[in-house]
């Protein structure tokens, strides 16, 4: 991976503070505390038909319709094992709250300015763009996501029913680069039977989030 490049100290003090962190593949990310409404467990979702692929669904949070984004598509990575249930971690966002499907939450950190890195070159493109910078940890880096960007989906990236070809198999979607947000996609209202699934749900237990100064794993660290 490519050498990191320090930012000027003013950059650097605006980017200290708590990150809710979670796990996509082997990547660590970590979100501003105060950008996270909630973390929940696997839910139950309407689908949206025609929706561009990387939005699995729609949830009803105690009548909150939320937008669902599963980070693993968006990333451009292999989806998940069939027994593996994503989490939701969801973010306020100028268009609202939108959930983002990650494969496991982690700790809440305490972030020092002085860490706090350029993004580096040697990063996947896909992730690169959702990324405002990295902090440079003991083994390895924590990136910090762009939530606006994250959920920035529709042009250039096809729907569920775009993704097979003529043979049947999947195609890979075509990586975005502008067009409308999740919360775009949010009916009006969300269909009587959906909103049935999603009360059934509103007792789910919310998985705790852990304060502690460090954590247990994620992208190693370039060199340099």
């Amino acid at each position: 991976m490519a050498a990191l490049t320090a930012t000027p100290n003013s950059q650097m003090a605006q980017n200290s503070g708590q990150f809710s962190t979670f796990f996509v593949a082997d990547m660590f990310f970590g979100v501003d505390v105060l950008q996270v409404q909630e973390v929940l467990r696997a839910q139950q979702m309407s689908p949206v038909p025609q929706a561009p692929d990387v939005i699995e669904g729609l949830i009803n949070l105690r009548g909150q319709i939320v937008t669902a984004i599963d980070m693993r598509r968006r990333l451009e990575l292999e989806p998940r094992s069939g027994d593996q249930a994503p989490m939701n971690m969801v973010v306020r966002t100028s268009d609202g709250a939108v959930s983002l499907l990650v494969d496991e939450i982690g700790d809440v950190l305490d972030m020092d300015a002085t860490t706090f890195e350029r993004t580096p070159e040697g990063l996947d493109p896909a992730a690169r763009e959702l990324i405002r910078g990295v902090y440079k940890l003991k083994d390895r880096l924590l990136l910090v996501l762009d939530t606006e960007k994250a959920i920035e989906v529709g042009i250039g990236q096809a729907s569920r029913s775009e993704r097979h070809d003529a043979s049947g198999s999947e195609a890979r979607p075509a990586r975005k680069r502008s067009g409308p947000s999740a919360a775009d996609t949010v009916p009006a209202e969300m269909p009587d039977s959906a909103q049935s699934r999603g009360s059934a749900k509103r007792e789910s237990r919310k998985a705790p989030l852990k304060k502690t100064n460090g954590a247990a794993r994620g992208v190693q660290a370039g060199s340099g």
